[in-house]
């Protein structure tokens, strides 16, 4: 069969697609992507080794009603162009994951009966999937409280958010060697998503001298891009130190780099939770406070229920209470290892799996 998938934006929507690509394609069916030209997803999809269609979308402001006029002009252009599209290579289904370029791409399915599904990311449902939610023949659920957007709950499917498959292909022990660090010591992992994180940096390089003082303890401090320069300056590490803090601004090996950590501090977006949960890391969050709705608050209070982490509100990283519960992570061995056993309540590694199910069924 072939099957459409279509996201765009941020990275949080491509990357659960090329999961489920992946997966696909392992079970022998064709994948195509429907993207805008110069959105994140025109990159990692080809890279990943798909073929790409470009769609132009573009979101609006209300206070500005020309940017919906502009919104709506490109939204039609581009729904006739994937129903010229789709006459041609003829779909079997066609798969949203968010982002403006949805909307387009899944009603011109829709309104020719192509079986159209959605997938969404996070706890709090973005636009595009609400307004195509109508349409849609099933709704995949990484969150369960997402679903109360939905007013037909038949269509409710809960699949976890579908990770990619360089997350779960490296050991601990390849991890460690890539790091260079013993299997004995303790490996803290520092990342704020794809772009970093300015407030979670800060409050990490202020406890330089504590976490050093921690023995055995390797942080591998992964900055963003930005950010690298001005965390460098803020740590100042010397030589001896620099053997057990790893900055970097960004870290193409990740798969690597998770499957030697012991614990992490992250940001609680949808990707980042569900390569945290597939690798079942102990984890202290802290939510980007301006996200839609607070979605990543919500992401991460699921974690904290479920007993899989500990959270932070980004206003306080820089208090006690951070510094506590991230001593608290680090030094406490039954703590790790109960949050490791909660994580896997949440079964991310088989998400591809159980959407990809879900898809093809549908498309049958």
């Amino acid at each position: 069969m072939l099957f459409v998938l279509s996201g765009g934006g941020t990275a949080g929507h491509i990357n659960p697609a090329i999961a489920l690509a992946e997966e696909l394609t392992r079970r022998g069916h064709e994948v195509r992507f429907a993207g805008t030209p110069q959105g994140i997803e025109s990159r990692l999809a080809p890279e990943a080794g798909f073929s790409f269609e470009p769609f132009e979308a573009a979101g609006f402001n209300r206070s500005h009603p020309l940017s919906l006029v502009k919104a709506l002009r490109l939204i039609a252009a581009s729904e006739k162009k994937a129903k010229r599209w789709f006459g041609e290579i003829k779909p079997d289904a066609v798969v949203g994951f968010g982002g403006y370029v949805c909307i387009p791409v899944c009603r011109a399915a829709a309104k020719m009966g192509i079986p159209m599904m959605l997938h969404e990311q996070n706890s709090v449902m973005g636009v595009a999937n609400r307004e195509l939610a109508k349409r849609a023949a099933k709704v995949a659920l990484t969150y369960e409280v997402a679903g109360s957007a939905v007013s037909d709950k038949s269509k409710l499917v809960l699949t976890g958010n579908p990770v990619r498959s360089t997350i779960f292909e490296s050991t601990r022990e390849e991890g460690r060697a890539y790091l260079g660090v013993p299997d004995d010591e303790l490996v803290l992992l520092v990342f704020g998503g794809s772009l970093g994180a300015r407030h979670l940096n800060t409050a990490v390089c202020a406890l330089k001298d504590r976490l050093l003082a921690v023995p055995g303890l390797n942080i591998v401090h992964v900055t963003g891009p930005k950010e690298l320069e001005t965390v460098q300056g803020a740590l100042s590490l010397t030589e001896d130190e620099a053997r057990r803090w790893q900055v970097k601004g960004y870290e193409n090996q990740m798969g690597k780099v998770m499957a030697a950590c012991d614990a992490t501090v992250a940001r609680a977006g949808a990707t980042s939770l569900a390569e945290i949960s597939a690798r079942q890391i102990p984890a202290l969050l802290v939510p980007f406070p301006y996200a839609t709705a607070d979605h990543q608050t919500m992401n991460a209070r699921s974690y904290v229920e479920a007993g899989a982490a500990y959270m932070v509100a980004d206003a306080d990283v820089e208090t006690e209470e951070f510094a506590d519960k991230l001593f608290a992570l680090i030094g406490d061995a039954a703590l790790r290892e109960s949050m490791h056993e909660a994580a896997a309540g949440f079964e991310t590694a088989n998400a591809a799996a159980k959407l990809a199910d879900v898809v093809v069924e549908a498309a049958r």
